[in-house]
């Protein structure tokens, strides 16, 4: 089955990928298909990719100090 772009600016941008990756159009086409498959496939919620930074930093013990404007200003070297 055939697929006809009609659309300018997606046959200037199958025309760059394909010059960049040396190949046709329609394989660059095919290539930039396959990766956004690929890649909406593979999409983990944001929640999922950062839950073990949220374990590691439940797992320090509160120290019971207040961070307030001093603290921060003696982190940074302002006094």
């Amino acid at each position: 089955m055939a697929l006809n772009i009609r659309s300018r600016k997606v046959n200037e941008l199958a025309g760059e990928l394909a010059a960049k990756r040396h190949v046709t159009k329609t394989e660059a086409v095919r290539i930039a298909l396959e990766n956004e498959l690929r890649r909406s496939e593979d999409k983990v919620p944001l929640r999922e990719k950062i839950k073990h930074l949220q374990e590691r930093v439940a797992a320090y013990p509160d120290t019971g100090l207040e961070a307030d404007k001093a603290f921060f200003d003696e982190l940074s070297g302002e006094y």
